[in-house]
């Protein structure tokens, strides 16, 4: 069980019984964080100073296995239209792409045929997409709403993973509201790998708070017990990690509960096939505890945290790194400067 949190007798049971599947990666993963990756109660430990100082190591990046959130680009993909965008990735070096909605503004109708010939003639591998949870409207285009239709598109595409970034507070923010959004997850992994993928749920910060009813038990640590992992997977957002270590290291009563995002990871490696790489500059007069910049310009140490994970036995190639900004000042540059810098970065020798 995590020792972020004190979470009820039964989910101890859930998580101990699920980290289990992990146990092999979890005994390599103990030398891992005994030797690069010491909890941090906040910033402290992720600075960009040894992020991006090049080595003479391997690269810390795996080859074939960086993407790029589409999101970051909407106001690209809008006006000049995919077929351009696509262009700049392919020159920028990316092997992959997630989606973020399958439409292209004033650029004109595209058919999802069209959009997966187009991918791949830039040499890019549609990997994932982002739809949202739930909607009061019964037509609305989500998970809960209109599930054999977002399957339909995703298997179009011919992505392996579909996935929503709403967080999971349907029901509430209580343990019991967790575990039925749990269950819902469960229904949609389950007709997802069905059709040969992966479900998959990106967090953001309020994951990591604590259950309302139960201020001891982390909600992020109910959504691990309550999910299956066979079928339920997740996608890591880093930066919102650690917005959300900044924010949620103590319980509502003051106690500590301090913990380290890429802990989570180590224990369970294989329901992490997916991780968004944005960067921040620490600043804990802000909200967050971090303020948004392009990947390589903040203090998030992206050498450390990539190589813990691609160090682990058989986890090299096992992970799908999308680079990804909000609000960038320019999105091509920030997806040029991004690729740059997680392509520069080597291990330690």
């Amino acid at each position: 069980m995590s020792r972020f949190s004190q979470p009820d007798p039964e989910l101890t049971h859930r998580l101990t019984r699920r980290g289990m599947l992990g146990v092999a990666a979890g005994a390599t993963a103990a030398g891992l964080l005994g030797a690069a990756s010491a909890p941090a109660a906040a910033a402290g430990n992720t600075t960009a100073g040894t992020a991006s100082a090049p080595g003479r190591g391997r690269p810390v990046l795996p080859p074939g296995r960086l993407g790029i959130q589409l999101y970051s680009l909407r106001d690209k993909v809008s006006t000049l239209g995919f077929g351009p965008v696509f262009a700049e990735l392919e020159k920028y070096g990316y092997d992959e792409v997630e989606f973020a909605g399958y439409t292209q503004g004033s650029a004109g109708a595209i058919t999802l045929a069209q959009l997966k010939r187009l991918a791949r003639n830039h040499g890019l591998n549609p990997i994932g997409s982002h739809v949202n949870y739930h909607s009061s409207d019964p037509n609305a285009y989500t998970f809960a709403t209109n599930l054999t239709k977002v399957l339909d598109d995703a298997q179009a595409l011919g992505l392996r993973h579909i996935g929503t970034a709403s967080n999971p507070f349907r029901y509430g923010s209580t343990v019991d509201a967790w575990k039925r959004a749990a269950e819902d997850f469960n229904t949609y992994g389950a007709a997802a790998r069905a059709r040969g993928m992966k479900f998959y749920q990106h967090n953001h910060s309020e994951e990591f708070s604590f259950a309302t009813d139960k201020p001891h038990v982390r909600l992020y640590d109910v959504l691990l017990a309550e999910t299956d992992p066979d079928l339920v997977y997740l996608e890591m957002d880093i930066y919102w990690a650690y917005v959300g270590q900044f924010r949620f290291s103590k319980r509502p009563d003051g106690t500590p509960a301090p913990f380290d995002p890429l802990d989570y990871v180590l224990r369970q490696p294989h329901r992490y096939p997916l991780f968004h790489v944005k960067d921040g500059v620490s600043d804990p007069t802000t909200e967050h505890g971090y303020r948004m910049v392009d990947v390589g310009d903040g203090d998030i140490d992206y050498r450390r945290f990539l190589s813990a994970v691609t160090r682990l036995r058989g986890e090299r190639f096992a992970h799908h790194w999308q680079a990804e900004h909000d609000n960038p000042a320019e999105s091509f540059a920030f997806a040029r400067k991004s690729s740059e810098h997680l392509h520069s970065l080597r291990e330690k020798c």
